[in-house]
Parts: C-alpha cells; structure tokens; sequence
C-alpha cells in the first residue's frame, strides 16, 4: 500500500507515516532522566566497593556521610556491587562409572522410639553414587567410627561392590584437615585399606564439593519423612529401605533417566567387595568380674557368669552384642539404642543366683566316730622312763 494512501487512510502526515515505517519499534513516549540524588556520591561508593565489596550499604552511607533516603541508595549500591565481587561460577561436575559416592551423616527432625522410655534423633547414613545417582540410607546408633564403618560395610554389601573413592566431609569418625592437608582416622585408613578404595576429604566450609548428597538429605526430609510415624530404629531402617526401592527408579531430571537404569554400568566398574569381612564394629578384650557384666558404648550387658575371672572378647555390630570367651559363644544380646541401660539375659541371671546361693550354703557338720582310747598309764609309764634316761 502506498505511504500516500495510508496517510489518507490514517488521516495522518505522510511524514508521520515515512518516519513509522524507518522506525525499528513502535513509537513510545520517552521523557529524558532528571537523574538521581545518588548521582553525586556514585564515584565515593566505587571507591570503597573496590577494596570493600562485601561492605553493608548502611557503612557506605556512613562513610559518604549520607542523610537522604536510604531506599534509593540501597538500589543503587545493590546495581554496583556486583562489579566488583570476585567472581564464583558455579562448576557442573560430571562422573565416570564407579568413580566414587558421596557421603553424609543426615540428622531426621524427628525423634524416634529408643526404647527404655527414650527417645532421640540418631544419625542416618546417606550415600549417593556419582555416575548412576543410586541412593542409599540407613540408621546407625551413634556417629562414632565402630557404627560409622559398620553401617558403610552394611550399605557396600547390600550394593554388592564399592565405588573406587568415598567423599566425605570433615567428619570427625573421618579425619580434619591440619596444615592445609587431610588426614584420616585410624580407623578411616583402616576400612579404606581393607577395602582398597580412597577417602576423599572436602575442604571446610564447602558443601559445593559434597552437593549430590546435600540434596539428597533434604530429599529425604521432604519426601520421605512427612506423614510418617516410627515405632523404632528397625522399624525406622525398615520404612526407609521400602521407600529407597521405590526412589531409585523414579526418573532423575538431570539424568533423563532412572538411577536404576544406570546402576548395572556403575556397578560392573567398581571396585569387588573383599573376600574377607572387614574389621568394624565395635571390639574389645576384658576379663570378666564378679560383676559379670561387660560395658558396650554407654550399655551394661551380662555374660555368663561360669566365665568370671577369665579373659572374654566383646564385639558390637549394628543389630547385636556378642560375648566369646576361649572361642565359645558366652552371650549373646540385641543392640540397644537407649544409653545408660543394664541388659539382662534371665539364663545368666539365674546362673549367677544358683552360683550364690552354692556359695552361700554352710558346710555340713562332720559325722560322729568311735576313737579309740589309751589308757594315761601308759603315759605314765614313759614319762617315768624319760626321767630315768636322762638321769643317766
């Protein structure tokens, strides 16, 4: 259509239609900036941002010695800051097939049955494997290194392998860093070497370095717990073990696919699980008192008292208390969760009560018998020669 009959068809100037149709946007009013109150001051506030980027804008308004409104100079303080921060992308790491699992002690807000009329919040073990996100939990009694390693071990066996590194934060059943160098625990370099894998430890103050199971805690805490009541540890292990079956096939929005899709792949790279069983647990030697009870993480438990006074070897794992003595099983007792409890096995009570009251019966009288008798002539008789003899 021609300039000359859109204008007519506008009624408006030819002009006006020629500049329309040069125009790159559609023509708006535009009324030129009277600038701002924080113009003046704009090029204080770079000075300090330089060598203070992080300095809280109500300090910058005391050093420029601001008495206007505080609004605007927060606006233009916020559009400035990020000049001048150093910069901190965010990294996107990607994993190989059995290159490692990350690891974190994850705290339910909830408080769950002990038993002995007691109730807490014990730790719960979390791993995620890097490569196929294949996510695992369980509750472990406390968070020191014997329940820490067994609960690892009980989680490895269930996935049939290990990753080739675990990574762990500044746990202190893990080891800290000292000098600008990591360095493990005892027993950390203990069940790494048993397993032949490396720990690795994140630098402090960087839950970046760990963010696969971070978000898996709050996974847990937000898809797992809400609507949830628990009767017990076990029936804690027990709900959690139903729920992972079902979390580990639902479809991962980074993978674009199923953690079990990827997890025969994941597994066939690991490293295998050690023919023999690694050292974890708790395990002590002690001889055995009249007491006959030994001491197990805060608990009492009683042992056989046909083993007082001899040496007895005490091992504690995830579900039970185990007593040896010389190679034989003394006793036997679930683990319990509660602290400052006495376990009795009503066996071992009742031996020790048959002990005493053995002890404790008076020995019988000894039985009348004829003894002959001498007559004191007799004695006379050799004393008179004794007299005579040494008279002699």
């Amino acid at each position: 259509m021609p300039i000359k009959a859109i204008a007519r068809r506008l009624k408006i100037s030819r002009n006006t239609v020629r500049s329309a149709l040069a125009a790159v946007e559609p023509p708006r009013y535009r009324r030129e900036s009277s600038g701002s109150i924080v113009d003046e001051v704009e090029g204080q506030i770079r000075e300090l941002l330089v060598d203070f980027p992080e300095m809280p804008t109500t300090v910058i308004a005391e050093r420029i010695g601001w008495r206007r409104s505080m609004t605007v100079l927060r606006e233009r303080v916020r559009q400035l800051r990020p000049s001048y921060r150093p910069l901190d992308p965010s990294s996107r790491t990607t994993y190989h097939p059995g290159e490692l699992a990350q690891c974190d002690l994850w705290f339910p807000p909830v408080r769950v049955p002990l038993g002995a009329a007691q109730a807490g919040s014990p730790p719960v073990l979390v791993m995620v494997s890097g490569y196929s996100r294949w996510l695992m939990a369980r509750m472990i009694p406390t968070r020191q290194a014997g329940d820490l390693f067994a609960g690892h071990w009980a989680l490895l066996s269930g996935l049939g392998a290990t990753p080739r590194a675990l990574v762990w934060d500044n746990e202190a059943a893990i080891g800290q860093w000292r000098g600008g160098r990591p360095q493990l625990t005892e027993a950390a370099n203990a069940f790494r070497g048993s397993l032949g894998i490396r720990i690795i430890q994140c630098r402090p103050a960087d839950p970046e370095a760990k963010g696969l199971v971070e978000r898996a805690n709050a996974y847990l805490e937000s898809s797992f717990l809400p609507g949830r009541r628990f009767t017990s540890p076990g029936d804690f292990n027990v709900q959690l073990a139903d729920w992972l079956e079902r979390a580990n096939v639902r479809h991962h929005r980074m993978l674009e696919c199923r953690p079990i899709d990827r997890l025969e792949a994941d597994r066939a790279t690991m490293v295998a699980l050690p023919p023999v069983t690694p050292v974890v647990g708790w395990r002590t030697s002690t001889r055995l008192t009249r007491d006959h009870y030994v001491r197990m993480v805060s608990n009492d438990y009683s042992v056989h008292p046909a083993c007082i006074g001899r040496q007895v070897e005490v091992v504690a794992d995830l579900e039970s208390v185990t007593v040896t003595c010389a190679g034989s099983e003394v006793a036997r007792h679930e683990r319990c969760w509660a602290v400052h409890q006495t376990v009795t096995d009503p066996v071992h009570a009742e031996a020790a009560a048959r002990l005493r009251r053995v002890r404790l019966t008076p020995a019988s009288a000894p039985t009348d018998s004829e003894v002959e008798l001498r007559s004191l002539s007799v004695y006379d008789a050799l004393a008179k020669d004794a007299v005579v003899a040494a008279v002699a």
